[in-house]
């Protein structure tokens, strides 16, 4: 997958367009897995941008930079509050598929969540299952 800015970007064209294959499927299953440690997978609104900014804002007061705490800095001051995002959010989601489509609801998106200033390209794997 491409390099993303620092947020939550919307991605499920992107999966969609990667997986043509899902359209041959009646009944499924799609697994994604980012194999990351610093960007993280979830889903929420795909309507509105606003949301995906919130999120972003939201996350950098839960999480703050620069923690007197934090021992992790080798990589600047985001590379620990990336791991904690991480791991709250998660690397992984299943999604149903049915008559060919992501089964995912009218307001409901991909979203890769990249934590890093600079995270770079990411690797997401899919599985799919089904008939």
């Amino acid at each position: 997958m491409a390099s993303h800015s620092r947020g939550f970007h919307l991605i499920t064209g992107e999966i969609e367009r990667a997986l043509p294959e899902v359209s041959d499927l009646s009944i499924g299953i799609l697994h994604l897995f980012i194999q990351h440690t610093s960007a993280s997978l979830t889903i929420n609104e795909n309507a509105d941008p606003t949301v995906r900014q919130d999120l972003e804002s939201h996350f950098n007061q839960f999480v703050p930079e620069g923690a007197p705490y934090y021992r992790h800095d080798y990589e600047g001051d985001d590379d620990m509050p990336a791991h904690i995002k991480t791991t709250i959010i998660g690397p992984a989601l299943t999604i149903p598929i049915t008559k060919g489509r992501l089964n995912l609801g009218t307001w409901q998106g991909i979203y890769l969540c990249e934590h890093r200033n600079h995270g770079g390209a990411r690797n997401v794997v899919a599985t799919l299952h089904g008939e």
